[in-house]
């Protein structure tokens, strides 16, 4: 049988512009090529520029990951200066990372890779009464009962007899890789349109803590804004507190009573599709939520496991962790910038170089990064990974719950090994999450007892002295390892790179010509319907790709886009 290129651009669902080749032959894909499609730039604006500041540009790199850019950017800042942050800047800034990577992770699962296996229409054939016997044998969520979902089902027919489908336009409804009965369909649309609210009431938390949000406004190199005072309505106080423990209590609900036993029923009802979606086995991971102002001790680990091979796991220990910073580099072989070249974060350039695509040479904006110079997997599969291998007991806890909810559904019991794959990037992420409510409960307990003792102290000040310093930040973000590299002289920024967890997973071929994670776990994955290539969506959604980080887009001739004219 002859072999077909199929070309998806752009890849819907997504924050950024990525495109994805693919060659089919017998069913299934035999290669593979991802290719962001924006310039990075946001390096080269950053150069001559404060330190200070840098924060407040990168959270600019993505409307959806802006926190994460910006705490990243001071750690790389403190990490250059060895400065120690107060305690309380340091639980307020793991509160936020919390709130934000709960957010996320529901967005991520409902809204942009759900409706990969959920078929809205056929919700409409359901029986709301099968739909609740379906739904509470596997959660007590009060809302999974008949009227509920009947009221839904109402709502579904409703949307679609009117035409205007809107976020349900051009679905792959009926496709043949579509498996889930009515009642499971009817289920996780009801449980997708909750969690629109849920993901708001995440959000909510950031936004009191941070200022605002997207793009938080309560950081600084040293620690926080938030003057705390539990008395002073001006301040940081009890009441703000008391209000984010409500919208945390309220969360926690839907964290463990829907998302959790949705991410479970799915994978198990799509048992034949745990084979696929593999891919580089090489996993890297950050260890985060930092006890200490120094950053030497984390309520969450990471580190490196070569070849899915758990006794190998290498931890990263602190921040300044020589392994971590010794081993990173990217390669630009296959991509569109000047030279070919494979440096430390340090040593890089950003210089463009356009040339069309070429499978055989440049293909995309996105540079290649590599570990031990390896190409890496880096997201919440990699994390949970790097917990089990840690002895980390909430991971291994919640790891335990998902897989043990998978076999009861499937009569089977489900190994460790099953998680290399598509539905196990969705089922660690949900994993995660759970951890990630376990680590705003333990934070905001530690922030609580800590403002009790009399301590209100937030921000210690940064000195800049002169000549040359470098250093590097990192964090566990919800799509995987961020690192933002810096090399400030006489006070000013001489060079900044971010290595982004996107970098990692949609990078193209590296020096070696090896594969980039999301190349690499598209081969073998079967494709039914080349008109409809549903199944390579599936694999490549569930890595959450944020390609506004991977590449930015920056005009050198400071041309007007477009002008608002507020008069």
């Amino acid at each position: 049988m002859s072999t077909n290129r199929i070309t998806v651009d752009p890849v819907t669902r997504i924050e950024g512009h990525l495109r994805i080749d693919c060659d089919i032959k017998d069913g299934k894909v035999v290669d593979a090529w991802s290719s962001g499609q924006m310039w990075r730039g946001i390096e080269t604006i950053l150069r001559g520029r404060d330190p200070r500041d840098a924060w407040l540009y990168t959270q600019r790199i993505c409307g959806v990951c802006t926190t994460v850019h910006a705490i990243v950017s001071l750690r790389a800042v403190e990490n250059a200066l060895d400065l120690e942050i107060p305690l309380n800047a340091q639980l307020i800034r793991n509160l936020i990372m919390a709130s934000h990577g709960i957010h996320d992770h529901i967005v991520h699962f409902y809204h942009l890779s759900a409706l990969d296996w959920v078929d809205v229409p056929s919700a409409l054939k359901a029986d709301p009464k099968a739909t609740e016997k379906l739904a509470q044998s596997i959660s007590n969520w009060p809302n999974n009962n008949a009227q509920h979902f009947a009221n839904v089902q109402e709502r579904v027919k409703k949307f679609i007899n009117s035409g205007q489908l809107g976020i349900f336009s051009h679905g792959y409804w009926g496709h043949k890789a579509m498996i889930l009965p009515p009642e499971a369909n009817l289920m996780a649309t009801a449980h997708y349109l909750e969690a629109l609210d849920y993901q708001r009431r995440s959000n909510q938390i950031t936004a009191v803590l941070g200022a605002k949000t997207p793009h938080v406004q309560n950081l600084a190199v040293g620690g926080v804004a938030n003057a705390i005072n539990p008395d002073n309505q001006s301040a940081l106080n009890m009441e703000r507190l008391a209000y984010v423990k409500t919208l945390m209590d309220e969360l926690g609900g839907f964290v463990r009573e829907v998302y959790l036993p949705d991410v479970t029923a799915i994978a198990a009802l799509y048992a034949d599709w745990l084979p696929y979606g593999q891919g580089v086995t090489n996993y890297l991971s950050a260890p985060d939520f930092p006890r200490d102002g120094k950053g030497t001790e984390f309520g969450m680990p990471g580190g490196y496991i070569p070849n899915a091979d758990l006794s190998q796991f290498h931890e990263i220990t602190h921040f300044g962790d020589p392994y971590f910073e010794k081993n990173v580099k990217e390669s630009i072989k296959h991509s569109w910038y000047q030279g070919d070249w494979t440096r430390t974060p340090y040593e890089e350039e950003t210089e463009p170089e356009y040339t069309d695509f070429n499978e055989n040479g440049a293909y995309s904006w996105v540079k290649a990064p590599t570990f031990l110079d390896q190409p890496a997997q880096v997201g919440p599969l990699a994390n949970v990974l790097a917990g089990v291998a840690a002895g980390h007991e909430p991971t291994k806890r919640y790891l335990k719950m998902a897989m043990d909810r998978i076999g009861a559904i499937t009569g089977s019991e489900v190994p460790l090994s099953v998680l290399h794959s598509t539905l196990g990037r969705h089922a660690a992420r949900c994993v995660r999450t759970q951890v990630l409510y376990d680590m705003m409960q333990e934070n905001y307990d530690a922030l609580i007892a800590n403002i009790a003792s009399g301590d209100y102290t937030s921000f210690n000040k940064p000195v800049f002295p002169k000549g040359e310093q470098m250093g590097f930040g990192f964090h566990e973000a919800p799509r995987g390892i961020l690192s933002h590299w810096i090399v400030i002289e006489d006070g000013k920024i001489k060079n900044y790179q971010a290595v982004v967890p996107s970098t990692w997973n949609a990078g193209p071929r590296n020096q070696d010509d090896a594969r980039g994670p999301y190349e690499a776990s598209l081969i073998d994955n079967p494709v039914l319907e080349e008109d409809r290539p549903l199944e390579v969506l599936r694999t490549v959604h569930s890595f959450d790709p944020c390609l506004a980080c991977a590449v930015h887009l920056h005009d050198n001739e400071r041309q007007t886009v477009v002008r608002v004219n507020t008069a």
